[in-house]
């Protein structure tokens, strides 16, 4: 439960600093996917079945946000995250690279499934050049912020350790 409040607590945050703070970082018109990084750590520390229902929530949160069909990012990140669950468990764990290789490859795929996605529903502007190298950008920002988001993403994601807690008699 306590895991669970965590997570939610991510997903809050994410989307409050993806549309307030992460808005005036823009370089050459794209912005880090925070909430997709955030998909990325949480499915690589739990796994598909949580990357994908993890994925859906904070995909849904931005979309509210964002102009596109609502649920394009919640499906585009549940398929991500479910992605990388998929492949985490045979990632090496110990390398110090894998957070902004795990962030930029994440965030390509997540931004060519967002596109594929809108275009295939009638979002005319998403399937051209211009898309392509926004999420290109957007991948290379979502490398850079992997460090700093997957050890505190790793952190709320943990498991409570319940044999150091004591009941009183």
């Amino acid at each position: 439960m306590i895991r669970r409040i965590r997570l939610g607590f991510v997903v809050l945050v994410a989307v409050v600093l993806q549309t307030t703070l992460f808005t005036h970082l823009r370089v050459d018109g794209a912005v880090p996917d925070l909430g997709l990084v955030a998909v990325l750590a949480v499915a690589y520390e739990c796994g598909p079945e949580r990357g994908v229902v993890f994925g859906f929530l904070c995909g849904l949160g931005m979309d509210l946000f964002l102009t596109t069909p609502l649920g394009l990012s919640a499906l585009a990140w549940a398929i991500t995250g479910y992605a990388v669950g998929v492949f985490q468990s045979s990632i090496v764990r110990t390398t110090p690279w894998l957070a902004p290789l795990l962030g930029g490859v994440g965030g390509l795929f997540g931004g060519l499934v967002f596109l594929t996605v809108g275009g295939a529903v009638g979002e005319a502007g998403l399937l051209s050049f211009s898309g392509v190298r926004t999420v290109l950008i957007a991948a290379a920002y979502d490398a850079l912020v992997a460090p700093l988001v997957f050890p505190l993403v790793r952190r709320a994601a943990r498991v409570p350790d319940m044999s150091s807690w004591r009941v009183r008699s």
